[in-house]
């Protein structure tokens, strides 16, 4: 009995080639129908965009607060339930599965692995919403705290903001990450979210549902990086104004922007070894200057200090 046998009868009989649906345009393989319906509709979304500047923003304004205020509690639950998820699959025997096949071997060192996953995970966000959130949580405080109760405002400031960027995102960015690999490189299924659905909807998720969840798909990542890219360039516009006199407008955003992209196309057609893993790294030795540098240049005890106490609200304000 081969493998690719055994693999269809643990999960099911899957009619599928990896590739199948893809065509060639430009010399590029891209899939048929995802990649084409979901470019015009970005493309028509930004035009859109673009010519009605004003209206788009005044949508968005109200879009925005509305579901963060009326979702809010399916945000939380599931952020937990992602969390819980993971700890239970750490001292499960389903952690014991090796993704890849029992005699699979990592291709990178885990200061590699970690610093890859930083920089995807974290990535320019962190740059702008490390300073932003704790401000911003602190004058508007969530859960009912008073802003006028400083002390109160302050702690949950820092432990909304770590949930922002502790164990809740990447809980999320774990599961979501495991199913890929899972089903990718021990199922040799494609590496799109259409698969991870196929214990529940099986073979349907090669037809229509399947073009569905990963046009989908695309849509939550092109635009949850343009927002954190646009946030980003906006504070490296304002810090070269700040220090060199370059003008602040949209042009300069613009170009900056490009060029990050350029720098990211790059590095992804070099590959993991020679773009992204580099590139990765070097962020990480950056980060890591940067935070000595903020540890030991400004009031180093009271950092500490507020990062612990920061730790142990995120912990008392996230469990029941």
């Amino acid at each position: 009995m081969s493998d690719e046998t055994v693999r269809n009868e643990a999960i099911g009989n899957i009619k599928y080639e990896v590739g199948q649906d893809n065509i060639q345009v430009l010399g590029l393989d891209i899939h048929n129908p995802v990649f084409l319906i979901s470019g015009v509709v970005i493309v028509g979304f930004v035009i859109g965009v673009l010519m009605f500047p004003e209206g788009s923003a005044e949508t968005f304004g109200e879009l925005r607060p509305w579901l963060t205020e009326t979702f809010d509690w399916m945000f939380m639950g599931a952020a937990n339930i992602f969390v819980l998820f993971c700890l239970f699959l750490v001292v499960s025997p389903l952690g014991k599965v090796r993704l890849g096949g029992k005699d699979a071997k990592p291709d990178y060192s885990y200061a590699g692995w970690f610093a890859m996953l930083f920089a995807a995970g974290m990535g320019i966000g962190l740059m702008f919403f490390g300073v932003l959130e704790p401000v911003y949580h602190f004058q508007n405080p969530p859960l009912g705290v008073d802003p006028a109760d400083t002390e109160a405002a302050r702690a949950m400031g820092m432990a909304a903001t770590i949930y922002h960027w502790g164990l809740h995102p990447w809980a999320i960015y774990a599961v979501v990450a495991l199913s890929l690999a899972f089903f990718a490189y021990n199922h040799d299924m494609p590496l799109t979210i259409r698969s991870a659905f196929f214990p529940i909807f099986g073979n349907a998720v090669w037809g229509w549902l399947g073009h569905v969840i990963d046009t989908l798909a695309v849509f939550a990542t092109l635009f949850g990086l343009a927002t954190s890219l646009g946030f980003g360039a906006e504070q490296a516009i304002a810090g070269l104004n700040y220090l060199f006199d370059v003008p602040a407008t949209d042009v300069s955003k613009v170009v900056l922007i490009l060029v990050i992209t350029a720098a990211a196309l790059i590095s992804v057609v070099r590959g993991l070894d020679g773009g992204v893993k580099v590139l990765s790294e070097a962020n990480m030795v950056l980060a890591l200057l940067l935070l000595l540098f903020v540890l030991f240049a400004g009031p180093t005890m009271d950092i500490l200090g507020a990062f612990a106490s920061g730790l142990f609200d995120y912990g008392r304000s996230t469990t029941p």
